[in-house]
């Protein structure tokens, strides 16, 4: 790894060849797309402004509006690239494509020294097999510790509200988890509560589809299961295996109960958003990061009772898997070929290298993620902290479109953890505001469980294992086959949970097992190969 490693920095420091340009540069205009939803910034947005007037540079930023993959196909075929260019989950896309430029090109120690210090100790897993980088990660990437508030990542939801219904129980098995969204929505029969939501749609259908490798207790590996006990790394796909029946079928149970609409299977992401910000869906399984837009509109509106709480649900006994010990946490992960890439039309790389390298600055990490001192937060015996005030600001939607640059801050490379003087990177990390500035409601209800933060209903983050996570993989190499294997599902298992017997939820399994077999087979042989490299190329 050493030797790859000194090979990809001397390779970069030779072909970084460009003088970079300063903040006197003319002014500029840059395009963006993100691959995700989002409103657009006012006019007068202060930091946005600093941005301009420190380095020349605006932005006009496209979100994404309908389908990612539909859009970005459009996009590629006719050449239409941003200056900087976000893929979301798809970006994979633009790299095979040829749409995005050679980052290594443009880093070096000398010229770059905070892109370079960013991402020097990771570049062995960042890299393509021909030493090429072509997007930084957006997250991931800890300074000093790694601090683990909440779940960021894939559990399963429930309002707030339901668990103090029922006296702050500890959910911990699927089958406690549904018994209560049912008590509850049956106690509430007037108010239009929907029990469990489940969206499909487009990529974020990991909604309907990654729940089961959580509840055979491993972490985030994407459409596959890895022993990673054994030595061996055995992967296997795990949604046409018998343990994967019994989810569905406890979901084709709530369905035939009316705790899950049928719509649910057609709704759009936009949609889905809006079912969640009303306060009306009791559970759902999701990433927190996907309905954060949703978490946003009912804390705006005072609903702290309906935001969410995520819990590490696993089968009980009852299933004949054994006991099974929940790990939905994991160690630190890089966000692999997700973030910014600058396209091959991008007229000026240079000044997009520059600005990354200087918004990785200390000086623009801590406006970007806390504000302007004395504005913002203030400091008091060298700790950054926030007023009440201030840290209401933050959670509401309209305030950080003319005070915060979330839309580029999102996809740009960001130091987390801590500060070398013990602070938090991120405002919401810091442990003063973590719980002294939270709503008193949800203070009240940490404590009604002598918790301080969401990350206690869980496990520790457990090691990360040497091939990262396998969602990572680049499937580009058997896309047809891969295609096919999400497609099946998609099309079978709401059939599956909307079966009106368990004689036809039976027959409706077995026509999916049959139809996914030989592309699951691709899949498992692929990813079985590629996590093995990875765990060669790690440990070596």
């Amino acid at each position: 790894m050493k030797k790859l490693l000194a090979g990809i920095l001397a390779l970069a420091m030779v072909l970084s060849l460009c003088s970079f340009a300063v903040a006197a540069d003319e002014p500029i205009t840059v395009t963006v797309f993100r691959g995700d939803p989002g409103d657009q910034p006012t006019d007068d947005n202060k930091i946005y402004k600093m941005i301009e007037e420190e380095f020349g540079i605006k932005f006009e930023i496209e979100f994404l509006a309908g389908d990612l993959d539909e859009t970005l196909g459009t996009k590629l075929v006719n050449e239409d690239y941003p200056d900087l260019f976000d893929g979301g989950n798809s970006a994979e896309k633009l790299i095979n494509a040829g749409a995005l430029i050679n980052l290594l090109d443009y880093i070096s120690e000398e010229k770059t020294p905070n892109l370079y210090n960013h991402i020097k100790d990771l570049l062995p897993q960042l890299v393509n097999e021909n030493g090429e980088l072509f997007i930084i990660p957006n997250y991931g990437i800890n300074y000093n510790a790694q601090i683990q508030n909440a779940c960021n990542g894939p559990a399963f939801f429930i309002q707030k509200q339901v668990l103090a219904w029922d006296n702050y129980p500890q959910i911990k098995t699927l089958n406690e988890y549904f018994d209560l969204i049912e008590r509850f929505v049956a106690a509430h029969p007037d108010e239009g509560y929907e029990g469990f939501a489940i969206l499909c749609e487009d990529w974020r259908h990991f909604c309907l589809i990654n729940p089961v490798q959580h509840l055979m207790g491993r972490p985030n590996d994407g459409e596959v299961i890895i022993n990673v006990t054994s030595g061996n790394f055995e992967t296997e796909t795990f949604i046409d295996k018998d343990y994967a029946k019994p989810y569905y079928a406890k979901l084709n149970e709530v369905y035939n109960k009316g705790l899950i609409n049928p719509d649910t299977f057609v709704m759009t992401y936009d949609q889905y958003i809006a079912k969640l910000s009303s306060g009306k869906v009791v559970g759902m399984f999701d990433q927190t990061w996907d309905f954060g837009t949703a978490t946003a509109a009912l804390e705006t509106a005072g609903m702290y009772e309906n935001t969410y709480i995520a819990l590490p649900l696993v089968y009980d006994e009852s299933y004949g898997f054994g006991v099974i010990e929940e790990q939905y946490l994991n160690g630190a992960v890089p966000n692999k070929d997700r973030g910014f890439g600058i396209s091959v039309s991008c007229e000026y790389p240079e000044r997009m290298i520059n600005l990354f390298e200087n918004l990785l600055s200390d000086e623009w990490q801590k406006i970007l993620q806390w504000g302007i001192e004395g504005e913002d937060y203030y400091v008091e015996n060298g700790r950054m902290l926030m007023t009440q005030e201030q840290y209401n600001n933050r959670q509401d939607a309209t305030w950080k479109m003319a005070n915060t640059a979330v839309a580029i801050w999102e996809s740009a490379p960001k130091k987390q953890g801590t500060q070398d003087d013990g602070n938090a990177w991120a405002h919401s990390d810091q442990p003063e505001n973590y719980f002294a500035l939270m709503s008193e409601y949800d203070k009240a209800f940490l404590t009604a469980y002598g918790y301080q933060k969401p990350a206690d209903f869980f496990n520790a983050p457990c090691e990360l294992a040497p091939y990262g996570e396998a969602w990572q993989i680049d499937t580009a190499p058997i896309a047809d086959a891969n295609q096919d294997f999400l497609a099946v599902q998609d099309q079978w298992l709401p059939k599956v949970i909307m079966s009106a017997t368990a004689e036809e939820l039976d027959a409706n399994w077995e026509a999916f097992v049959a139809e996914i077999a030989p592309y699951a087979q691709i899949k498992t042989e692929f990813m079985q190969a590629e996590v093995l490299k990875l765990v060669e190329q790690a440990t070596n």
